[in-house]
């Protein structure tokens, strides 16, 4: 049994990691600005924001991972950044493995090909939550040797407006974009907090991203 805390817990993805981790029997603690619609049974849920210097330096205490999946919107507008380098001074200190939600505008559109950010225009609205996903990978490859931690990004499709299509299974690639036959790139919460908890279970990505589609 892992002591996982989620950092967005209530979000999209982060709610969808929080169900899956508690119903493998894992102890759970979910961190976000709000409290829940629906409190999940057997999961212990902390309301505050992570701009508080108190509550964030409680993050890494009595756990074994971390996953931030905090959305860099709102009050965390410009701040993820610096979020995730507070958390890896705080997760080396603590020996905790961190766990990072990205984005796919990194993942390469072919092997040895460009970036996915290089060859489709980016609406401007989104640019600066790319941006950030790109920066906090950057930052994580260049993190102490000492800091384990682990960065997935989701397919070109993925959020709470797309149809949710759960199979409980999940194709894997390290910086490539993964498509179906029809030239699709999906996947539901559901299938990547699968790969989230396989991950954090039995661990294959040490100090890299890894990319899930289905």
């Amino acid at each position: 049994m892992t002591r996982i805390k989620v950092l967005g817990g209530t979000g999209y993805a982060g709610g969808a990691v929080v169900a899956e981790a508690v119903r493998r029997g894992h102890t759970v603690t979910s961190c976000s600005w709000r409290p829940p619609a629906q409190p999940v049974d057997g999961v212990v849920h902390v309301t505050g924001s992570l701009l508080d210097p108190e509550l964030l330096a409680t993050t890494t205490a009595d756990v074994d991972v971390v996953f931030e999946t905090v959305s860099p919107r709102g009050d965390m507008a410009g701040e993820v950044e610096g979020l995730v380098e507070r958390l890896c001074d705080l997760g080396e200190e603590a020996q905790v493995r961190l766990g990072v939600l990205g984005g796919a505008s990194s993942l390469l559109v072919c092997e040895g090909g460009l970036r996915l950010f290089d060859v489709v225009e980016t609406r401007p609205e989104i640019l600066p939550e790319v941006r950030t996903g790109m920066a906090t990978l950057e930052f994580l490859q260049n993190a102490p040797a000492s800091l384990d931690w682990f960065y997935i990004s989701p397919p070109v499709r993925f959020g709470a407006w797309e149809e949710q299509i759960v199979t409980g299974a999940y194709r894997l690639s390290d910086d490539v974009l993964l498509k179906d036959d029809a030239g699709d790139s999906y996947i539901s919460a559901a299938d990547l907090a699968v790969a989230v908890v396989d991950e954090i279970e039995q661990p294959r990505h040490h100090r890299r991203r890894f990319h899930v589609a289905h």
